[in-house]
């Protein structure tokens, strides 16, 4: 049974997949030099080409100086590097590709291209936030949890109502917009880990804020992104106009925590594809609630402040708005 479903969701996915590569130059072509092809053909292979800076992100990495063996040339953390050259070492058991990396004109050398890709991180800023994030996430999570949890239990002691997504939520469907956001970006995210892995790789490697020119998973990923970012501007712009500062910064933290519940419950379920069944549900729930939301009242009486459908008179107090 497992087989088969396995293999419905491959028939499924497989027209979508099939954009989800990047599109590859015809290497035929005669126009291209040698050169050009073999930079290309590389790029395509193996995500990085000759000429790519890198910077160490271990503690430290030593370079063979080959083919001297036993001589070698160590790099320390924030140390950078150029791609020089590679090598093809089929007698290597551990692996047959070795990337040659140049720091100065006198420190060079060799090493694994799985241990390179381990050690270095590209030195372009969107490429070391993905390091950054992917390495420190755990530690932020639990911080901004224990925040939360300190507010929680603050509010609990001032016996005060805590303001919460969805639950004693604020006058706005943007925060649960934003959740929703998170969750699908994670699925989106982890999709791509489990189905086109080298397609994460190359824009890792080579990569880009803009969501054109990308393949399609890609583009919804990066869209989803500025999506966020958006939102969450709109959440900033709602929150504090509605609440005091004290109970917008609980507020905040109770959705950061929210977004990290999605972030890693959908990359868990997504694994066993049961996450996509969920990002359904929890669509579901957004477009009630949007709904119920777009009905309710939009409108304070000037004289009571209490909500009303309309202008015109208040039913609370009387008062005529215009």
């Amino acid at each position: 049974m497992k087989r088969l479903a396995d293999l419905l969701l491959g028939i499924w996915l497989l027209p979508i997949l099939a954009a989800c590569h990047y599109p590859q130059t015809d290497l035929a072509n005669a126009e291209l030099c040698p050169h050009t092809r073999d930079s290309l053909a590389c790029l395509y292979d193996r995500h990085y080409t000759w000429g790519t800076n890198m910077e160490v992100c271990a503690d430290s990495i030593d370079l063979e100086r080959l083919p001297v063996k036993g001589d070698y040339s160590r790099l320390y953390k924030g140390d950078r590097v150029v791609v020089a050259e590679f090598a093809v070492h089929p007698a290597d058991t551990v692996d047959s590709v070795w990337v040659k990396l140049a720091h100065t004109q006198e420190v060079q050398g060799w090493v694994r291209e799985s241990e390179f890709k381990q050690a270095f991180v590209p030195t372009d800023s969107i490429s070391q936030f993905i390091h950054f994030f992917s390495d420190t996430h755990a530690a932020y999570f639990i911080g901004i949890c224990a925040l939360f949890v300190v507010a929680w239990l603050f509010h609990i002691y001032c016996k005060k109502p805590l303001r919460l997504v969805y639950f004693n939520d604020i006058d706005s469907v943007y925060p649960l917009l934003l959740c929703l956001l998170m969750a699908f970006s994670a699925t989106v995210y982890e999709s791509m880990q489990m189905f086109v892995p080298e397609t994460w790789e190359h824009f890792y490697f080579n990569p880009t804020l803009s969501p054109f020119r990308v393949p399609l998973v890609l583009s919804v990923f990066l869209i989803c992104i500025w999506l966020f970012i958006i939102v969450l501007l709109a959440v900033l712009d709602d929150l504090f106009h509605q609440l005091p500062l004290w109970a917008a910064t609980a507020y905040l933290l109770g959705l950061a925590a929210c977004c990290i519940f999605c972030y890693l419950f959908f990359i868990l379920t997504t694994r066993i594809y049961v996450g996509y069944a969920f990002l359904l549900l929890f669509s579901l729930l957004f477009l009630k609630r949007a709904r119920i939301s777009l009905h309710a009242p939009r409108y304070r009486c000037g004289q009571c402040g209490k909500k009303i459908l309309s202008k015109g008179i208040c039913p609370h107090c009387g008062a005529v708005n215009e």
